[in-house]
């Protein structure tokens, strides 16, 4: 509460600190209205995000830069010495902090950025002081810049209600298979799908995370609802996602989506042992290898030989002592092979040997209790075929 506080008292501080600094008032541009939100997200305009840097890490939208007007320090610093020494000695710090040199810079580096953003637009946290000010001051420097009512709460509200909309209102068809059944690579031929493990950067499974990061859970959701705000949804007749647990690595689909995926029919795209393993080993081996030399060459093998036994190493208990043994030694021998040789060809012997004994009896487990919700059963170009049919013809 003693922070929340102090964090308030900043805010009115901040308005007494700046309101002298600003010019006389020139014309502002129009701001963006929440009836105007969706055109500016699914248009992918840029975005300026002048709240503070712990604000933005705390969640951001995928076409914004943080230029702050104040770093977490300078922040914070006010609105401490504003409650224990009071208003004026607050305003004597903010000018201190806030120099006219400090301002120049700052709006040097907003300028630079708008000079290679055209018709970038910013916003704070609730569209208040923060965001005034740096429009006011850009604007006394000759660019008129529009800001977003309510800022990123705003932003952020509107997104969470796109998700709901179409957890509420949109028919969804979920694409199946076993494991390497390459659905991910085939609900991003159809332009009515959402790629959920591209939004999370993660392949979905324990041998699903990749070399740079997964979004936090906030940037996740975001992604995802613009995601679905650039769908023509009115037109549409089911909207395809892939079939996915409810966590995808760290990341965790919305409650209100995940139960609507629970309960919408299922198209089973049907593979050959050999060519799922195939994708697996494409997808897994040979890209991932190459994500793992682009990340650091020097240390590429080791770091690439660490993710594959830790992986497996995630499933230990439900394989088995004596089936993660066998696996591990396959696997260990392949990448021996690897890289002494460059021959990556002994990896699909323990794809294949972890899908037959532990994957696929898994999937079939879990299928049986979707049977109900099965529509299609087919080859993936069949898959393609009937997907573009129906969406088009209210099957």
């Amino acid at each position: 509460m003693l922070w929340t506080r102090v964090k308030r008292e900043a805010s009115v501080t901040l308005v007494t600190l700046f309101a002298a600094q600003c010019s006389s008032p020139v014309l502002m541009p129009s701001n963006l209205s929440p009836s105007q939100f969706t055109e500016l997200l699914v248009s992918d305009i840029p975005l300026l995000d002048v709240r503070a840097p712990v604000e933005f890490e705390k969640g951001s939208l995928p076409k914004a830069t943080n230029i702050p007007l104040l770093d977490d320090e300078q922040r914070r610093v006010i609105g401490i010495d504003y409650k224990q020494n009071g208003h004026d000695s607050a305003v004597k710090l903010g000018h201190q902090l806030l120099s006219p040199d400090a301002r120049q810079r700052l709006i040097d580096r907003w300028l630079d950025y708008l000079a290679k953003h055209d018709g970038a637009v910013l916003y704070c946290f609730r569209g208040g002081q923060r965001s005034q000010i740096s429009q006011q001051w850009l604007a006394d420097a000759g660019a008129a810049v529009p800001r977003v009512e309510g800022g990123y709460k705003a932003l952020r509200s509107h997104l969470l209600d796109a998700i709901e909309k179409v957890s509420s209102n949109t028919q969804l068809l979920i694409a199946g298979g076993k494991t390497g059944s390459g659905k991910t690579h085939l609900i991003n031929k159809l332009p009515f799908s959402v790629d959920l493990e591209g939004k999370a950067n993660h392949r979905g499974s324990a041998f699903g995370p990749r070399t740079s990061p997964q979004p936090s859970q906030v940037d996740f959701e975001n992604a995802l609802a613009i995601d679905f705000l650039k769908l023509p949804l009115q037109s549409l007749n089911r909207v395809v996602l892939e079939d996915e647990s409810h966590s995808i690595g760290s990341v965790h689909l919305p409650r209100s989506l995940y139960v609507k995926m629970c309960e919408a029919p299922i198209a089973i795209i049907e593979v050959s042992l050999p060519a799922r393993v195939t994708t697996i080993f494409n997808d897994y081996i040979l890209r991932n290898y190459q994500d793992y030399v682009s990340l650091d060459k020097t240390n590429a093998s080791a770091l690439f030989s660490e993710f594959l036994l830790t992986s497996l190493n995630k499933i230990q208990r439900r394989l088995g002592p004596e089936l993660h043994q066998e696996i591990t030694s396959v696997m260990k021998d392949a990448l021996t092979a690897q890289f002494n040789s460059g021959d990556s060809s002994g990896h699909k012997d323990w794809i294949e040997l972890l899908l037959r004994k532990y994957y696929d009896p898994m999937y079939d487990y879990q299928l049986a209790k979707k049977h109900h919700r099965i529509r299609f059963r087919g080859d993936s170009e069949e898959f393609l075929r009937w997907a573009l049919r129906i969406n088009g013809k209210g099957e």
